[in-house]
């Protein structure tokens, strides 16, 4: 008993000693804390200036220390060899400045050394106890990984730094620095991991599948590690059953992994079981062991999940929680901004989408998201056009429970604008991990289709003041024959429609451009979205398969107003109707009709020229003659060719 007192006794003199005497070390997620430096370049170095990086490595070393030297050599290879590294990195030892000039000197280290002479910034982080030690440091300055030692460290260090890139989406060069460490040791499997979800976001799941297999062959935690890479495989894949399977084998091998929870929670929501995958997603946001990588990724889909239910506040509580582990993770702080969009409340939208792209200025859904909500913002400022927006909704709204149509024009030939609405786009499948995907496919395909000229596409802000003000939702849009009389009412030549089906890889859209005249499927298009990096690609692409077959389907038709000289005619139409700089007319010369059995037959028109637009204005052209076959004169009928067409002549 007494000797138990004594014990006691000695613990708490001991933990009194290290409260009162030992600094304490930030923890992760805490902020580095301030200091300033001087370098063995004589220039000052304030931590502060690393503030608004997205990466830095703070590296304190010993240089008479065999693992600390090691560690610089690391660091300077990994600096020579890939040059275009957007972290900083910056060694600090407390050792003598000649001893440390001397030895960058005799390595040729090139990155900013400092000098901590008293030893004090090292005792801030409990880096002057075992040396090296590494700092891994995020925006904002938070740290976000301490690596001890050398060796294994060092290893250790690397990884950690490939982790955050691969956080960061630079698949690329998460991939180069894993293949550093596992050329000196094959048998990491943390390197192996990471190169494998760095191969499967890149959209290459074969070679995921690959390093997956040959990890889970490998006993204890590559095993589990293997196996649970090989379900993110399957279920990328489309592979549901295989994808369960395998995610029952890793909870039943470690019961405290949250991933599996993450890929069975999202195959069940595509299979329409929604109670069952809630409850799998919130068991993995309650289980502790992930990577660093997926550990933001179950709160989000727990928040996707929410937030699919109008449960806003509870989404955006998770969404908080999702950037609050994963400092990169972009796709948290713009879900987040949505679920204030769908609330009305634009103001807090916006400010969320600025801070998404304070995360990655170069996420495009993020910068449209923003640019809309700005753009809504400034309208409700505008009284007048707001004024004029509203008449024009309420007329659009009585025309539409009338079933009024716009009365056919008096010229049946001449082209009318080319007007374009989405409507009803579904999301269908799995729990994407963005928010949002069909309003920025729509904003951005109508932002390429209105920039061309050819095209003008209804204003979001219309449609969305009339969807409300008829009360519709996506499922009345669902049916075509409503979606058709929205598009009549809004003089739509076409409608497009169509849904995303979501798989946690890539999304399916299925996309139709329906006449709203004939209701005819005038173009259907079935494709692949893959990762967000190349979906402006993918947007770019379509919008140019678009226009090609409208001017396959409806060129442009006008007659000639007058002959203004020999070589240049004037036409009624402009850039109101769809006409750019450049664009090619064909000047028709019409057949008499051929009367047989009592049946009129047309004939097609002869060609009596070509001609091609010089200037634009909003409701007339100006054209010069390239080929004149006959005369060309007032009042010819003249039809858009596509260009190589010409060939042919």
């Amino acid at each position: 008993m007494k000797n138990l007192s004594v014990i006691i006794y000695c613990s708490v003199t001991l933990l009194l000693f290290i409260l009162i005497f030992l600094p304490l070390s930030p923890s992760l997620g805490a902020t580095v804390p301030s200091f300033s430096l001087k370098g063995i370049d004589g220039k000052n170095y304030q931590v502060s200036s690393l503030k608004d990086n997205k990466l830095a490595v703070l590296f304190f070393f010993d240089p008479d220390s065999r693992p600390s030297q090691e560690g610089m050599i690391w660091l300077k290879k990994l600096k020579d060899k890939y040059i275009n590294l957007d972290f900083a990195i910056w060694a600090i030892s407390s050792s003598d400045q000649k001893k440390v000039a001397d030895f960058c000197k005799k390595t040729g280290i090139t990155f900013p050394v400092l000098i901590d002479q008293f030893g004090s910034v090292s005792k801030k982080v409990q880096a002057d106890i075992v040396l090296p030690t590494t700092l891994i440091i995020g925006p904002e300055l938070r740290i976000l990984d301490k690596i001890q030692g050398g060796g294994r460290g060092m290893e250790m260090m690397v990884v950690a730094i490939a982790e955050r890139e691969l956080q960061r989406k630079n698949f690329r060069l998460a991939k180069k620095l894993v293949d550093e460490v596992t050329d000196k040791n094959p048998g990491n499997v943390k390197a192996k991991i990471i190169k494998g979800y760095a191969e499967l976001k890149s959209g290459k799941p074969n070679k995921a599948e690959k390093i997956f297999s040959s990890v889970s062959k490998k006993p204890g935690t590559g095993k589990v590690l293997g196996t649970e890479g090989l379900a993110a495989v399957y279920a990328y894949k489309g592979n549901a059953k295989k994808a369960l399977i395998l995610s029952d084998k890793v909870i039943k091998m470690d019961p405290k992994r949250a991933y599996p929870h993450v890929i069975k929670g999202n195959i069940l929501y595509a299979l329409g079981r929604k109670k069952k995958a809630r409850r799998e997603l919130e068991t993995a946001v309650k289980s502790p062991k992930a990577e660093a990588f997926q550990e933001a990724i179950k709160f989000n889909q727990l928040g996707r999940l929410y937030a699919s239910i109008g449960q806003y506040e509870q989404a955006r509580h998770l969404y908080d929680q999702a950037v609050t582990i994963d400092p990169y993770y972009v796709e948290g702080m713009a879900n987040k901004g949505i679920t204030f969009e769908k609330q009305g409340k634009l103001d807090k939208a916006l400010a969320t989408y600025k801070k998404a792209l304070k995360i990655d200025a170069q996420d495009s859904i993020s910068a449209l998201l923003a640019r809309k909500a700005q753009e809504m913002l400034d309208l409700q400022k505008d009284v007048e056009r707001s004024r004029r927006i509203d008449r024009l909704v309420k007329e659009l709204a009585k025309r539409f429970r009338e079933q009024k149509r716009l009365p056919p024009p008096e010229d049946q030939w001449t082209s009318r604008p080319m007007i374009i609405t989405f409507l009803g786009f579904q999301e269908r499948g799995s729990l994407s991990e963005r928010d949002g995907l069909p309003i920025f496919f729509t904003g951005k395909l109508s932002d390429y289709l209105n920039s061309s000229g050819r095209v003008k596409v209804v204003e979001r802000v219309i449609l969305d003041k009339l969807l409300q003000e008829l009360n519709l939702g996506s499922s009345d849009l669902a049916d075509k024959e409503t979606a058709l009389r929205l598009g009549r009412i809004l003089a739509a030549k076409l409608i497009a429609t169509g849904s995303f089906y979501h798989y946690p890889g890539l999304a399916l859209l299925s996309m139709r451009l329906i006449d709203t005249e004939t209701s005819r499927i005038t173009m259907v298009e079935n494709r692949k979205i893959g990762s967000m990096a190349h979906i402006d690609k993918d947007i770019l692409d379509l919008n140019r398969k678009i226009l090609h077959k409208l001017t396959e389907d409806y060129p442009l038709k006008a007659y000639i107003i007058s002959k203004e000289n020999d070589n240049k005619v004037m036409i009624n139409i402009g850039s109101r109707q769809g006409v750019v700089l450049g664009t090619v007319f064909e000047v028709l010369s019409e057949k008499k009709p051929i009367v047989y059995k009592g049946r009129i037959l047309k004939r097609e028109p002869l060609r009596k020229g070509i001609i091609k637009v010089i200037k634009v204005e909003p409701d007339l052209s100006y054209a010069t003659i390239l080929n004149e076959n006959q005369p060309i004169g007032k009042d010819d009928k003249i039809r858009e060719i596509q260009l190589n067409s010409t060939k042919q002549l």
